[in-house]
């Protein structure tokens, strides 16, 4: 007979595993929703719900498809902010509006939006689990549950009322749904690719992995058994693109059951063959025109900052480069063992297109990008390969247990010291949270996100002194009780006191805010996104 403890651990203890990695993640989020201020996009995508729920109108926000902010606007009914009548200023001038000048809580409003966000990421955990349960058990759903919900990138973008997560999480929803369509197609394929629609009803950028899953749906329907045809594979392919495209449809229809549009006056003209595939692309006026506006943004010269080097245009390395910076270093070495794992043993080898071919297109396509804002872009690298790094524990190595086990407590370990400021996370191997701001800048370590916090050390540690401020955010800090000026507007000889900037604007700083920095003394930090000095 077996020991109790033996039948409950065996019964019990993985459903016990997945209600307390979730639950840690959702702590970690809640508190993360909580005393963060907007940060930079958040307030556009608030106010482009606000109006969805009040005009049922697309004007807003054009260059996203509308369904991630269908979810934002979930929370943003409840909290049921007052909306700014007659408004007719830009998407930026929207949430600014709805948040501060309306007589709205921000604190409240930026809570409920980004609740149904935290609540589809912890969905996403779900899915990881399911998926890697499929492939390697409970030993590898745990792991791959325990990377993704200690995953510092996951949290920190899982807890915004923004796009990012959503649409990597569908992407990865279609691809384990088209993993199951190898054993029911005619259930599972049309489910993948609602969720791939989904994926791409929320953010473009997914757009690249479409003929990738599609090819995989006419994979998945082959495989399905020997009765099927090379017939029923390309029909299982045409099924999956056009339930892709009609979840799209549905998207926007759910704002405008009339799709009412009139396309914003600065709509680029996209020639050559991307003109002709927007054009050939059966999907919605407004979809198409927000993918010219997109294009036409790829064309403005940003600037980036890496490793303390400010450039203009993008560098095809950023990415790799800050997903080095951004990952625990237990999890880069899972997921490459993973990605191998998935490539080498034979019995996974046909789970390798559903778990490596998505990701690496998109991270292909996010690098030959031109905006290097952070790893936010490829945040769907953490889902994927946190179920590739739990078909580690198939490898029949006699230390496999032992080494996993420690490289998932690292994860665990670096996760936890750096709670709850997420986003300026980064690893041992790169100094910590720290010393982020040396290396990265705007979604990386400095997104406006402290703000409230700036406003509480000010209060605490500098009262009555006089306060020069270059923020870099959404937020308006006069609303938060600070009273400062902007340092670049004065003279330099009356520029004393104290000098707080936002690490994101002092990684670019030229020309004078770089002068006022040179000659100060740093003194304080909030949040590891932004830095008092004395002068």
């Amino acid at each position: 007979m077996r020991p109790r403890v033996t039948v409950w651990a065996r019964r019990w203890g993985v459903p016990v595993l997945v209600v307390l990695l979730l639950g840690q993640m959702a702590v970690a989020m809640v508190t993360a929703a909580l005393r963060q201020t907007p940060t930079i996009d958040e307030p556009v995508y608030v106010g482009t719900a606000a109006v969805y729920l009040d005009e049922h109108s697309l004007r807003f926000n054009p260059e996203h498809p509308p369904l991630g902010k269908l979810v934002i606007a979930a929370g943003v009914a409840v909290a049921d902010p007052r909306p700014a009548p007659g408004f007719d200023g830009d998407q930026t001038e929207l949430g600014r509006r709805l948040l501060y000048e309306s007589g709205n809580d921000p604190w409240r409003v930026m809570f409920w939006a980004r609740l149904p966000v935290i609540v589809l990421t912890l969905a996403f955990g779900l899915v990881v689990f399911a998926f890697a349960r499929e492939l390697a058990g409970r030993a590898g759903a745990s792991v791959a549950l325990a990377l993704y919900c200690l995953s510092p990138d996951v949290i920190a973008h899982g807890s915004l009322a923004t796009l990012d997560v959503p649409a990597a999480g569908f992407a990865l929803t279609s691809a384990w749904l088209l993993w199951r369509a190898r054993s029911r197609p005619r259930l599972y394929v049309p489910l993948a690719g609602g969720a791939f629609g989904a994926a791409l009803a929320t953010k473009m950028s997914v757009l690249p992995a479409l003929p990738v899953l599609v090819l995989v749906a006419a994979v998945s329907v082959w495989c399905a058994g020997s009765r099927q045809t090379t017939r029923a594979a390309v029909a299982g392919a045409a099924v999956f693109a056009l339930t892709a495209c009609a979840a799209v449809w549905v998207a926007y229809l759910a704002v405008d059951p009339r799709l009412r549009w009139g396309p914003p006056q600065h709509i680029p003209t996209v020639g050559g063959l991307r003109g002709l595939a927007v054009r050939l692309l059966p999907l919605p006026e407004p979809f198409r025109d927000g993918m010219r506006l997109q294009f036409g943004l790829e064309n403005r010269p940003w600037q980036g900052f890496l490793f303390g080097r400010l450039y203009t245009g993008s560098l095809w390395y950023y990415l790799p480069a800050a997903l080095l910076v951004k990952t625990p270093l237990g999890a880069l070495a899972l997921w490459a063992a993973g990605a191998v794992t998935v490539t080498v043993l034979r019995p996974l080898r046909p789970a390798a297109p559903y778990l490596l071919a998505a990701p690496a297109v998109l991270l292909a396509a996010a690098m030959y990008g031109s905006r290097d804002f952070g790893t936010r872009y490829a945040v769907f690298l953490p889902m994927f390969l946190a179920v590739a790094a739990g078909c580690v524990v198939l490898v029949r190595w006699r230390w496999t247990p032992v080494v996993t086990g420690t490289l998932v407590a690292f994860v665990a370990v670096s996760s936890l010291r750096t709670y709850p400021f997420y986003l300026p996370y980064s690893n041992e191997a790169f100094g910590g949270p720290d010393r982020t701001r040396y290396l990265l800048h705007d979604s990386g370590v400095d997104w406006g996100q402290d703000l409230g916090r700036l406003a509480d050390r000010l209060d605490e540690r500098y009262r009555g002194e006089r306060i020069w401020l270059v923020y870099k955010g959404a937020g308006v800090p006069a609303y938060y009780g600070i009273d400062a000026r902007d340092p670049r507007r004065a003279p330099a000889d009356a520029v004393h006191g104290v000098l707080v900037v936002s690490d994101s604007a002092a990684a670019k700083a030229t020309g004078r805010l770089a002068e006022l920095i040179a000659g100060s003394r740093r003194i304080d930090q909030v949040g590891h996104s932004i830095t008092l000095y004395r002068r």
